[in-house]
């Protein structure tokens, strides 16, 4: 008799549904996310011959970015209303890129697909970084780079979180996404998996309206933390 398998059950499958609602409403916020891209390609050292994979790419920014370059980009994330923004993006900068939904723990690719990985203030939010990460280095071709762009807890963005997130609680089990500006934790995240990791800090700027405004569109979108 055969017996088939069926995929283990996500856990946070609930909360996901919610970040997917949630992230629907990201466009106010994209203005902030703009300037950072070309400095992730730039660190990560993107050419125009290689494979690159933007994970939880949100409106597109760095994947359109890396492709503009002459890379060969896809995006993916959890949200169809960014997608949509993103394949706009795309067709109004002239360059071509892949847009698929799914997850960032669950990546559809094949393992040893991309040269470079990337992730712009996105996989972070992936309730369980360990499978995220290994998602990402398994997809990842051998010698291959890995780069990522996040919040140091202790600065603006991190403290915000830090204090949305006593009215907002993630699930039970969800380390808090500003983890992965602390180095020390990603070092352990990464272990012996990967080579050369390097740091580089930067000053962000946040044009907002109004203080009001930004907590109104941040509360919004991102949720619970």
């Amino acid at each position: 008799m055969n017996a088939q398998l069926s995929p283990t059950p996500d856990p946070f499958f609930q909360f996901k549904q919610a970040q997917k609602q949630g992230w629907a409403h990201f466009f106010p916020l994209e203005a902030l996310t703009i300037p950072q891209a070309p400095r992730l390609i730039r660190h990560a050292k993107v050419r125009s011959a290689d494979r690159v994979l933007d994970v939880a790419c949100g409106t597109g920014v760095v994947s359109i970015t890396a492709a503009r370059l002459g890379a060969q980009a896809t995006g993916l994330d959890l949200t169809p209303e960014l997608l949509q923004r993103a394949r706009e993006n795309a067709r109004i900068s002239g360059v071509a890129v892949e847009f698929h939904e799914g997850d960032a723990e669950r990546l559809p690719f094949e393992d040893s697909s991309f040269d470079v990985v990337l992730s712009q203030f996105g996989h972070i939010f992936a309730p369980r970084p360990e499978i995220a990460i290994a998602e990402m280095l398994r997809v990842l071709k051998p010698g291959g780079t890995m780069a990522f762009s996040t919040w140091p807890p202790e600065l603006y963005v991190g403290r915000s979180m830090a204090l949305m997130s006593k009215y907002l609680p993630p699930p039970a089990g969800m380390p808090s996404p500003m983890l992965w500006g602390d180095s020390n934790v990603v070092r352990e995240r990464l272990g012996d998996k990967v080579k050369d990791v390097v740091f580089h800090r930067a000053r962000m700027n946040v044009p907002v309206l109004s203080v009001q405004i930004h907590r109104t569109n941040t509360e919004r979108t991102v949720g619970p933390l």
